[in-house]
């Protein structure tokens, strides 16, 4: 795993907001980011810190959390590669909301806010794009919410496995077995992304299979019947 990738060969900056930048912002870019290598479980940043710079996720994946009153961990969001952690608070000026934890060895880029302050006034495109960004995020909590609110547990997980299958395998680089996408998380995390017990995943995890929406290898789950699993949902085609 690479230690320290530079911006101009990065693999994964074309799809970030920092795109287009010109080959002397760039340098500036290069010089200033620092680059560190988290093991898995690793926290990138803590619930209720103040950010002092943005993250920008060159290899790996990243849970985004938050801590409930009793303790209980509620997974907020997934991040890929090519994908910015601390934005919202950076920009907001207020502390992070919930921590960022590695769910296997990633790299981990950091610009500190003097630096992004800099882009981001003398490329437009850069704040329209964080704009965006933000804005998908709403999208994203606003159907989560909605989902937790109306929906069935059943229901959360099959919609749950599906929002993980097109996060993590959409990109070209998917995870297959037998050219079936396949889901690798704990059980733990996957009831903490729907909001349930563990006890219920497994045991619905279970009920899936016997209906062949899955078949389960380990920790790996393979999604053999997308379509079942769309209709176990009830999305709305």
């Amino acid at each position: 795993m690479p230690q320290n990738p530079t911006c101009d060969n990065c693999i994964v900056r074309s799809s970030t907001c920092f795109s287009d930048l010109g080959k002397e912002d760039l340098d500036e870019l290069i010089q200033n980011k620092i680059s560190t290598v988290y093991k898995k479980g690793q926290n990138i940043f803590y619930e209720g810190m103040m950010p002092t710079g943005i993250y920008c996720l060159y290899k790996g994946s990243i849970k985004i959390a938050k801590r409930g009153i009793d303790g209980k961990e509620q997974i907020v969001r997934f991040v890929t590669e090519g994908g910015l952690l601390g934005i919202r608070a950076l920009m907001g000026g207020r502390k992070y909301s919930a921590a960022a934890t590695t769910l296997e060895d990633s790299v981990v880029c950091y610009i500190n806010q003097t630096t992004f302050c800099k882009l981001t006034t003398k490329y437009p495109d850069i704040s329209h794009c964080l704009l965006t960004l933000i804005c998908s995020l709403l999208a994203e909590a606003e159907d989560k919410m909605t989902s937790m609110a109306q929906k069935p547990v059943r229901e959360r997980l099959a919609e749950g496995l599906l929002v993980i299958d097109s996060i993590f395998n959409s990109k070209g680089g998917c995870r297959t077995v037998d050219h079936k996408h396949t889901i690798s998380l704990s059980r733990e995390d996957l009831a903490n992304i729907v909001g349930t017990a563990t006890e219920t995943v497994i045991r619905l995890l279970s009920d899936f299979k016997d209906e062949n929406l899955v078949e389960i290898q380990g920790r790996t789950i393979i999604l053999i019947d997308k379509e079942g699993l769309k209709k176990t949902a009830k999305q709305v085609p």
